[in-house]
């Protein structure tokens, strides 16, 4: 039996315009004719449309599918299977970004609430940039310390978060202060700024051995969005973010061989 191009795209869910398309890519072409000339499909275009809808609903292009119809044989399970690892990944990351829209709603539901003027007062000019944080939560999403850390964060109160921020700024203050005298960055006062840097993140939010602060520290000088979060815009300087982060990976050495590497909380 035979169907005009009107027929198969109502039955098969798709436009006229769609099986043109497939039919110039080279992917299905009306293989009958009839009396009158006009182009017609058949069962054997049928089954081919039906194999093209499949590989387009698992999200193969055309020129995928092309490859896979030049040699259904060999192609079409290689073909199979990396779509499926693809997929499986997507699932695995949507998953975890649903995570953190979650954990933002709940941060919303429980967090302080503040006022523009309040926020700005606790915070200043520190920015907290949503989609560095949506992948720092995808990135350590499966770290006991990233939990603990936004628990902690979470059930801060509002004078805990004022405590937070005047410790941090001071802190803040003497890195600006060691950089601009040309401390070196693996000189004493520099790992020191590090080591209380270290204290800080331990005191108010997670354990923070060596080897955790070594890759905070990384994406400081990886990602202005992660350095912005202790060294706002307007203070920082050309090379501030691999000054601090080569302070941390000395002071990380200086205290493996102190033997002093442990994650304590003071």
């Amino acid at each position: 039996m035979s169907y005009s191009v009107g027929q198969v795209a109502a039955f098969a869910g798709v436009t006229v315009r769609t099986l043109h398309h497939y039919d110039k890519a080279g992917l299905l072409s009306p293989g009958e004719s009839s009396p009158a000339g006009y182009r017609l499909y058949g069962d054997a275009d049928l089954v081919r449309l039906q194999q093209i809808l499949f590989y387009r609903e698992l999200g193969f292009s055309l020129d995928d599918i092309a490859g896979i119809f030049k040699d259904p044989q060999a192609n079409a399970l290689e073909y199979l299977r990396t779509r499926q690892r693809q997929l499986e990944e997507e699932i695995t990351r949507l998953r975890r970004l649903s995570e953190v829209a979650q954990r933002a709603i709940e941060v919303q539901r429980t967090g302080v609430p503040m006022t523009p003027q309040e926020r700005f007062e606790v915070f200043g000019e520190i920015t907290f940039d949503l989609s560095y944080a949506t992948e720092a939560e995808l990135k350590w999403a499966r770290s006991a310390g990233q939990r603990e850390a936004m628990e902690r964060a979470d059930a801060h109160t509002k004078e805990d978060w004022r405590r937070l921020m005047g410790e941090a700024a001071a802190w803040r203050a003497e890195l600006l202060t060691a950089f601009d005298q040309g401390e070196p960055s693996d000189g004493e006062r520099a790992m020191d700024l590090a080591e209380e840097h270290r204290l800080h993140i331990s005191r108010w939010f997670t354990a923070c051995p060596s080897d955790m602060h070594r890759r905070i520290a990384d994406d400081f000088a990886a990602d202005p969005r992660a350095f912005a979060l202790v060294v706002p815009a307007s203070q920082q300087r050309p090379g501030l973010a691999a000054y601090l982060c080569e302070a941390v990976h000395a002071n990380a050495a200086r205290r493996t061989d102190d033997r002093t590497d442990v994650g304590e909380t003071p």
